[in-house]
């Protein structure tokens, strides 16, 4: 068999494929942007067959760029957008509603009816979730309620529920498959994460009916067989994960203690816990790390709306930047005197906070403030955030302090100004590591180890290579005042507050 695996890597804003060879090198890349709706302040949709379309095209332009046919590759992995719903016809795969993406704020009333009714311990003892409309579960209680017909087509089985990778699976085998992973199952608000079953309980009170729900399985598992004619050649799909977990296991994270942070448009730390089902008493989220040969790795998560998104928003809101590599060259040359910080509540804040109304905030400006000041306060910002997750996981978990180094991936760590001062503010080393692409890494991992021509475990944790570590250089005086600081800027920035 060829060493190659393709890893579907689909993202909130573009799909991409990846091509690795038997090297776990990148041999290929596909890469397109897809359109984001916004139908209402707080919706955000995407159109399935957009994705879709892109998704098929850059498989065939990774396939391409690699110089090999589609019968050269042996597996294909599959990661995606959590959360994100979509719901389809079974016999016509047509879609009956746009998608709704994870970022989607449309079902707070009716997590905030949920909560009234003393609910929320309910969902939590059995997802490890909070009543959010992050989850996928409001929100497909929202379509069937909305959607004509949806409900009564839901029971007789006519119409499928599934998160991205549901999705795609059902379309690249022509709807012979209708599965998903346990990582992706324990997002949905549905999925009990102690029986591993989609939970009886929990349907009846969001009144979704079982019928429309796919098989869950293992990440490494055997979840169909892509048609001939889409690539040329059929292709088994033997890995899936959702976006943050597949960065975890790309991350090599496999022991207990080992700790992930990606910064993308968001920031998704993931705290591996092995077999303790750790429930959190800091407002984290316990979810499923991975599951493989059906023994399950549990996780802490803190999720962090607004990371690479506040450099967006430097760029393309107050425009102090041209491009987005430039902010940490510009927060380098900020007056070191000046307290500045920014709550990038722009969409609320997520973890430990959890609170959906909160709103952006800058504390701290004077008459010498300006577009440096502004570029240190984003990036400290996300730096700031991922201690308070720390911080929590501390609080929650077993784990030393003194053990703990954090693995990054994303496209901020790039920038080694931010990744020190990443380090400054945590009082913990930071690996980067030497392949970034961890998410799209993890998928193919999963894919090319059940395929048997990737390593198993060991090996490829022993594979993984560190491009940077950056080491604490702030003294403890410095970081404890900037912490203050931080703190009172999100006691005030907090809605209740």
């Amino acid at each position: 068999m060829s060493g190659y695996i393709l890893a579907i890597d689909q993202g909130t804003t573009s799909s991409r494929a990846i091509v690795f060879d038997s090297e776990m090198r990148i041999a290929g890349v596909g890469q397109q942007e897809f359109e984001q709706f916004y139908p209402q302040s707080g919706w955000v949709e995407h159109d399935p067959e957009e994705i879709w379309q892109t998704v098929v095209s850059t498989v065939k332009q990774a396939l391409k760029r690699a110089g090999i046919g589609a019968s050269e590759v042996s597996a294909i992995g599959i990661t995606n957008q959590r959360e994100t719903v979509v719901v389809w016809d079974r016999e016509t795969g047509e879609p009956i509603h746009k998608a709704i993406v994870w970022q989607d704020r449309r079902t707070s009333s009716y997590c905030d009816k949920l909560k009234r009714q003393d609910l929320e311990k309910t969902f939590t003892a059995k997802t490890g979730l909070l009543l959010d409309p992050y989850f996928s579960g409001t929100k497909l209680s929202w379509l069937l309620s909305t959607v004509k017909g949806a409900r009564s087509r839901a029971a007789r089985g006519e119409i499928c529920f599934g998160t991205i990778d549901t999705f795609l699976i059902w379309r690249l085998t022509g709807g012979r498959s209708f599965v998903t992973d346990a990582t992706n199952a324990s997002r949905t608000l549905m999925f009990n994460i102690k029986t591993q079953e989609w939970d009886p309980e929990l349907l009846e009170i969001l009144r979704i009916p079982v019928e429309m729900l796919p098989e869950i399985k293992d990440c490494a598992a055997d979840f169909g067989i892509t048609e001939k004619a889409l690539f040329g050649a059929e292709i088994p799909i033997l890995g899936v994960a959702g976006d943050q977990q597949a960065a975890t296991i790309g991350q090599a994270c496999f022991e207990p203690g080992m700790l992930k942070s990606t910064y993308g448009t968001g920031c998704f730390a993931l705290l591996n816990t092995g077999e303790d089902l750790v429930r959190s008493k800091n407002r984290l989220l316990t979810t499923i790390a991975y599951r493989l040969d059906g023994k399950v790795t549990y996780a802490l998560e803190g999720s962090i709306f607004i990371a690479g998104a506040a450099v967006q928003w430097l760029r393309d809101g107050i425009k102090v930047i041209n491009k987005a590599e430039h902010s940490g060259d510009l927060a380098a040359e900020a007056d070191p005197t000046q307290d500045v910080y920014l709550v990038p509540a722009f969409t609320g804040l997520g973890a430990p906070h959890w609170d959906a109304d909160a709103r952006g905030a800058i504390y701290g400006m004077t008459r010498n403030t300006g577009p440096a000041e502004f570029a240190r306060a984003a990036l400290e910002a996300v730096c700031y955030q991922t201690r308070d997750l720390l911080d929590a996981m501390r609080k929650d978990w077993k784990s030393s302090e003194a053990d703990t180094v954090l693995r990054v991936d994303g496209g901020m760590v790039a920038s080694d100004w931010t990744m020190q001062r990443l380090a400054d503010i945590l009082d913990v080393p930071v690996d980067r590591p030497t392949i970034l692409e961890t998410t799209a890494l993890g998928a193919a991992w999963l894919a090319g180890s059940r395929a048997g021509v990737w390593p198993k475990e060991k090996a490829f944790a022993k594979a993984w290579a560190r491009d940077r570590q950056f080491k604490p250089e702030m003294d403890d005086k410095t970081r404890n005042a900037k912490l203050k600081g931080w703190r009172d800027a999100v006691r005030r920035t907090l809605s209740q507050g």
